[in-house]
């Protein structure tokens, strides 16, 4: 890839979108849904909701279309956008299974090729890995619903977002970064802005001496884009964490545990220097992400918590696994079958797009190299809005990571990190407090709990982009 790129972003603006809830749990949506993210009054403030824990469950690179384009009700497609010399052509998307052996560039510079200037028509220009015939038309696809029947249950019970975006048109580096900070800004200008990976693994402040990350660079009109030219991954700003810890609330991230050591866990946390340098690492971060079933048996369950799977539960493509939907199902089900069920709200989000085709453009461009591209989010909770099987409820609400960071916010009365989580819509608009919580229902799956707890961890990376 070229050192330096530049891309001019025209300034969108924000619309304001006022959002009235329904009367009950299982009722009516609100009454409006358009617009783009805005602020809204707070969706629970310092424990005025039932809320007490929010479960933020992380699965890997997979785009809105790629498994839910034919979800009743949502804004899906089953043909795309393809770049020619001769002009752009639609293609159909091919149905796939999940564990297919296809795997895609999804760095900064593909996030741009993809998009081309909000034409979503570049997908087919990836580069990638694995064995995958027809390459060019690979990210044209849809996973077969059957395989991620788990995920469709949970959607058509509870609540779908099909316009929640990326942070950043990034890779899993940063979109985890997002999910616990809300964007990546490193100076106080706000003009630097890390992107992609870094040069050496594990990403954070176990990497190899030397290792440096990328930089988008704000210079006024345009963005500039700094391969290699950013500092080594062990950063200092703040994230939920040091929110969560001024007000005593708990936290605790579950990651998986990866060959090397405890040294080399891979997670988001690795990267902030306060955590891994101080007494929570170990504690609030743990490298057992089956941790989490032990918990909530146990009723030692956080307040806040993260749960990033293992490689081969991860949905990451070409991975030759099939057992992500009921990784999540299990732990779903967990809650739901435990007594933290009717203060629990469960958000399943995947971090990136995996480079898959996705039809929708961003809905703004900030010079931060974002917003980036849909990803899906379901909403589990007592208290989400929800349809039928046959007429599902799916929220139309243009959210973003930030989404996630101001739910948590507003719900324990923090405080504002003042990234995108000022601009973005909190997610917990899905919810509403009026009806009466309704009743757990378990999610079916191939893969049952008993088998995620007897599971030998791959100690594989979670993702390499």
């Amino acid at each position: 890839m070229e050192n330096n790129q530049r891309l001019t972003f025209g300034l969108i603006a924000i619309a304001v979108a006022a959002l009235a809830l329904a009367s009950c749990a299982t009722g009516s949506p609100p009454a409006s849904e358009s617009g783009v993210s805005a602020a809204l009054p707070a969706s629970g403030s310092g424990g005025s909701t039932p809320i007490s824990h929010i479960v933020i469950i992380v699965q890997e690179n997979r785009s809105f279309d790629d498994f839910f384009s034919t979800f009743p009700n949502a804004d899906g497609t089953t043909q795309g956008l393809m770049k020619t010399s001769s002009g752009d052509q639609y293609v159909p998307l091919k149905e796939v299974d999940l564990n297919e052996s296809c795997d895609f560039r999804h760095s900064y510079n593909q996030y741009t090729r993809d998009l081309d200037g909000g034409k979503m028509d570049g997908f087919n220009l990836e580069g990638g890995s694995g064995k995958c015939p027809g390459r060019a038309l690979a990210p044209y696809q849809y996973v077969n619903p059957s395989e991620i029947a788990p995920y469709w249950d949970m959607a058509k019970q509870y609540v779908l977002a099909d316009h929640l975006f990326q942070t950043q048109g990034s890779g899993s580096f940063t979109g985890h970064q997002d999910l616990i900070r809300g964007d990546t800004v490193i100076n106080k200008n706000q003009t630097k802005s890390l992107v992609n990976i870094p040069t050496g693994a594990p990403w954070g402040c176990d990497a190899p001496h030397g290792t440096r990350t990328s930089l988008i660079v704000d210079v006024g009109s345009q963005v500039e884009f700094k391969k290699n030219k950013g500092p080594f991954p062990c950063l200092t700003y703040e994230t939920l964490r040091d929110l969560l810890d001024a007000k005593y609330v708990s936290w605790k991230y579950y990651s998986p545990p990866v060959q090397g050591g405890p040294g080399a866990i891979w997670n988001a946390f690795d990267a902030i220097k306060a955590v891994r340098y101080g007494p929570e690492w170990g504690v609030n971060v743990t490298d057992s992400n089956t941790a989490i079933f032990s918990d909530i048996t146990g009723g030692t369950l956080p307040n806040v918590s993260w749960v990033i799977p293992d490689r081969i539960n991860s949905d990451h493509p070409a991975s030759g696994s099939d057992t992500g939907p009921s990784w999540v199902a299990s732990l779903v089900n967990a809650i739901g079958e435990s007594s933290y069920w009717q203060t629990s709200a469960i958000i399943v989000v995947w971090d990136d797009w995996g480079g898959f085709y996705d039809h929708v453009p961003p809905t703004l461009q900030d010079k931060w190299g974002g917003l980036g591209f849909r990803v899906p989010a379901i909403v589990i909770s007592p208290y989400a809005y929800g349809g039928t099987s046959t007429d599902p409820y799916v929220s139309h609400t243009p959210y973003e990571f930030g989404s996630i960071l101001r739910f948590v916010e507003e719900t324990f009365g923090l405080g504002s990190l003042g990234t995108t989580d000022q601009r973005a819509t909190s997610l917990g608009n899905t919810l509403n407090f009026s009806g009466t919580p309704r009743p757990f229902s378990a999610i079916p799956s191939k893969y049952s709990r008993s088998f995620f707890e007897h599971q030998h961890p791959s100690g594989l990376p979670v993702d390499t982009e």
